[in-house]
């Protein structure tokens, strides 16, 4: 037994044409007439998707500048960028448009915008975290849970590193899911943003830092996403589909925001930093073999989550689950048309020595479920290289 907290202070807010309503819900955090700082990328400005969220904006009396200057990796000089313009335009509120870029740059103009610093201020303690501006998030893709977490995962450009800002006051004010917004993102983001969601959950609920409310919220989101995933990325104007994925990435976010994510996420990070890859890609091309190391010494706890997400059958004996689970995951990512390690050309084996270091010092390492050193990262990139 021990003790544990859970919190949650976002505001949620989830229907189809939901963000429609976004004139009306920014009048409960500051007056009409006030400067509202959207936060997106070029891609989802290009995609049409916060035009309309501007527009109803400005119908319900607000002024509205756009900062659109956010890398796939989002990186600290964008955030400082971002928290210059805020403070020049004099914002009251910050209204995050996209996936979990946008959303992580968000939360870091609204701690930056209004105290200064530098990210690695935060990070360290040299600087506390407090009044933060108002932070609305809308998620347009169903994978990272960003609007509900305490989390901000910025690339620091100098030195490639990734640190997480993690306080619960960079939880969002207010979370406004519109699946309706999902409709249009290409099948290869539907994949890979899927997968993240679906680590989020397994990570959250089999960490060492878990809880029951997060394992509930994670099991789930496992559910969820196995079943529907498919579906989405098969079918993306199915609309049932992509309401579920939204509700299962946020529950994903519910999981390990109060819990922590691990080893898969740790290497993934790493790989992003060094690369710019996806970060549901990156976590793809690891799972399985993280799983395979993380059962090794946690067998019931694996055959448990082989069950939730229907991988193995409830009769089976933990061995067999397992081996369903790691089969299973292959199959599952492979249909989604996620590639293996090897696939991305750009990945060197002489980088593995950086990205293991990378990895190990990552604030999640101490989290996972088995002990894990960058010998051990080493031999994971390895076996996921050479599948």
């Amino acid at each position: 037994m021990r003790n544990f907290e859970y919190h949650c202070q976002t505001n949620i807010m989830m229907g189809n044409g939901q963000s429609k309503e976004i004139g009306s819900i920014v009048e409960d955090l500051v007056l009409p007439g006030a400067k509202v700082m959207i936060v997106t990328d070029s891609g989802v400005r290009n995609a049409g998707l916060v035009q309309p969220i501007e527009a109803y904006l400005q119908e319900a009396g607000y002024s509205v500048f756009v900062f659109d200057q956010v890398s796939p990796n989002p990186r600290d000089n964008e955030c400082l960028a971002g928290a210059e313009l805020f403070r020049k335009e004099q914002a009251s509120a910050v209204i995050a448009i996209g996936g979990g870029s946008p959303m992580d740059t968000a939360k870091a103009i609204a701690l930056l915008g209004p105290n200064g610093g530098i990210p690695e201020d935060y990070k360290s303690g040299k600087k506390a975290y407090a009044n933060l501006s108002p932070l609305i998030c809308i998620p347009t893709t169903a994978g990272t849970g960003s609007e509900v977490t305490r989390s901000s995962v910025i690339t620091l450009a100098a030195s490639h590193k990734k640190i997480t800002l993690k306080h619960a006051l960079l939880r969002p004010t207010i979370a406004i899911l519109d699946p309706a917004l999902t409709l249009t993102v290409p099948k290869s983001i539907t994949a890979a943003t899927g997968v993240d969601a679906l680590v989020h959950a397994i990570e959250g609920y089999s960490c060492k830092v878990t809880n029951p409310i997060s394992k509930a919220m994670g099991a789930s989101a496992m559910e969820t996403i196995v079943k529907y995933l498919p579906a989405a990325y098969k079918d993306g104007s199915d609309l049932e589909a992509r309401y579920k994925m939204q509700e299962g990435s946020l529950l994903a976010g519910l999981c390990f925001g109060s819990a922590d994510v691990a080893a898969v996420h740790c290497l993934a990070e790493a790989l992003g930093s060094l690369y710019d890859t996806p970060h549901g890609i990156a976590n793809a091309v690891f799972l399985p073999y993280v799983m395979q190391f993380n059962a090794a010494e946690n067998k019931v706890l694996h055959a448990e989550l082989a069950k939730i997400m229907s991988f193995a059958d409830k009769t089976d004996s933990d061995d067999v689950a397992i081996q369903k689970l790691i089969d299973g995951m292959y199959t599952f990512t492979k249909n989604l048309g996620i590639p293996v390690l090897k696939d991305l050309s750009y990945v060197k084996e002489e980088d593995f020595e950086k990205m293991a270091e990378l990895a190990e010092q990552n604030g999640s390492t101490s989290s996972n479920v088995r002990t894990v050193t960058k010998a051990d990262y080493l031999d994971i990139l390895k076996a996921a290289f050479d599948q």
